[in-house]
C-alpha cells in the first residue's frame, strides 16, 4: 500500500554473484550453502542462490524456513542458529541439516525424530575463539559418546562461527583445528567425518589465496552473495557485484538550517548525546525513514556529496549542501546499505520490500 521506503533486491545480481563464489569453492572442493536470513528468507533470493550453484539454503529462523518451502524452495534446509527446545518438533519434520552444540538438544531432536518416523543430519558447532555457539574442542568426546546413542540423528560433522561476535577472524591455524577437533569427535561417535564447515564469508579470502586447509569442505555464506562485501575483513569483494540491494526513501522537508543545535544540549531519543561541528548554514533534507526502519550507520547515500547527519525513530536527517542540487518533497533518495542495515530494512514491517 505504501511504497516508500522501499528495499530493491535484484535477484539477477544475487544468481550471478553466486555462480562466481560457487565457482570459487568448486575449484578448491568446497561446497556452498547459500545465506538467506540478511533479506529475511524471501523465496526469490533463495531461489536465486540456487540456480546459481548453492549446494542448499542455510538460515537462522525456522518462519523464513517455512515460508521458502510454502513459496516451492526445494531446499535442501539447514538451520544456521542452534535451535530452541520449544521448535524442535517443526526441526525434526522441516529441517534437513541442524547446527547443534548442546548433548541435551541432540538428544531431545534424536526422541521426536524417533518418535515422527523422521532422520535428522547435525553439524556440531565448535568455539574456536569467537565465545559465540559451540562445544570446547575437549568436549568432542562427550558429544561424540551422545551422538554415538543416537538412532534418528546422524552426526554430518563440525562446524565453527566466526567474528559474528567477537571478531574473531579464521585463519589456518584455527580452521586446522577445527579439522582436528571434527576427526576426534567422529572418532568418538564411531562414523565418518563428512562436512567441515569453515565458516561464511569472512572465509573466502582463505579460498582466494589458496590458503584453506585441507580438510574443510563447506562454507555457509550470505553476504558476499547479496552485497559482495566482506565486513569482518573490511574489504569489498573485487570478483562480486555491489549493486544487488538498494535502499530509497521520499524527501519530506528540504530547507536551510544551522549545523549546530540551538540551546542547552542533553541525550536524543536512544540516549546518546550528540556531538556537531558548526559549519554555518547548511542545505539539508528529510528522508521519511528512521531507526524503525532501518540501522542509519549502515547506510551510504548513493548522491554523490550527500552526507547522513543523524537519524530519529522516523526521520534521517541528510546533508545535501555539496550535491549541487535543489530538492523539494516528493524526490527520492537511494542509499546503499552495509549488511546490518539491509537485515534491519529486510525485517522491518514499515519496508516495502520489491523482488527485481
Amino acid at each position: 500500500m505504501f511504497e516508500y521506503p522501499k528495499l530493491l533486491v535484484d535477484t539477477g545480481v544475487i544468481r550471478s554473484n553466486a555462480l562466481k563464489v560457487t565457482g570459487l569453492c568448486a575449484q578448491k572442493g568446497v561446497s556452498l550453502w547459500g545465506v538467506t536470513k540478511g533479506l529475511s528468507g524471501r523465496p526469490e533470493v533463495a531461489k536465486a542462490m540456487l540456480e546459481g550453484g548453492c549446494k542448499g539454503i542455510a538460515d537462522s529462523r525456522c518462519a523464513n524456513i517455512l515460508r521458502m518451502k510454502k513459496a516451492g524452495v526445494k531446499g535442501p534446509f539447514m538451520l544456521l542458529r542452534i535451535p530452541m527446545l520449544s521448535e524442535l518438533s517443526f526441526v525434526a519434520e522441516n529441517i534437513d541439516v541442524v547446527l547443534v552444540s548442546m548433548t541435551e538438544t541432540v538428544e531431545a531432536l534424536d526422541a521426536l525424530c524417533r518418535n515422527a518416523g523422521k532422520r535428522s543430519q547435525v553439524i556440531v558447532m565448535v568455539d574456536m575463539g569467537d565465545l559465540r555457539e559451540g562445544i570446547w574442542p575437549n568436549e568432542a568426546e562427550r558429544m561424540g559418546e551422545c551422538l554415538k546413542k543416537c538412532e534418528a540423528v546422524d552426526f554430518l560433522g563440525v562446524g565453527s562461527n566466526f567474528g559474528c561476535l567477537s571478531g574473531v577472524l579464521p585463519t589456518e591455524k584455527n580452521l586446522s583445528a577445527l579439522v582436528d577437533v571434527g576427526r576426534e569427535l567422529a572418532d568418538a561417535a564411531g562414523t565418518d567425518l563428512a562436512v567441515v564447515s569453515g565458516g561464511a564469508t569472512s572465509s573466502l579470502y582463505l579460498l582466494e589465496e589458496d590458503r584453506m586447509p585441507v580438510g574443510v569442505n563447506q562454507l555457509r555464506v550470505g553476504e558476499a552473495i547479496l552485497l559482495g562485501t566482506d565486513v569482518t575483513g573490511k574489504r569489498e569483494i573485487p570478483y562480486l557485484n555491489k549493486n544487488a540491494v538498494e535502499i530509497r526513501a521520499e524527501v519530506v522537508e528540504c530547507r536551510r538550517k544551522p549545523t549546530k543545535p540551538i540551546g542547552e544540549i542533553g541525550a536524543d531519543a536512544f540516549g546518546k548525546v550528540p556531538v556537531f561541528e558548526d559549519r554555518g548554514e547548511r542545505l539539508r533534507v528529510i528522508v521519511a525513514m528512521g531507526r524503525q526502519d532501518v540501522m542509519p550507520e549502515g547506510l551510504r547515500p548513493l548522491l554523490k556529496g550527500a552526507s547522513i547527519i543523524g537519524a530519529s525513530s522516523d526521520h534521517l536527517t541528510i546533508d545535501v549542501e555539496d550535491t549541487g542540487k535543489s530538492f523539494r518533497p516528493g524526490d527520492i533518495l537511494a542509499f546503499a546499505p552495509d549488511y546490518g542495515a539491509m537485515l534491519a530494512a529486510a525485517t522491518s514491517g514499515y519496508v516495502n520490500v520489491r523482488i527485481l
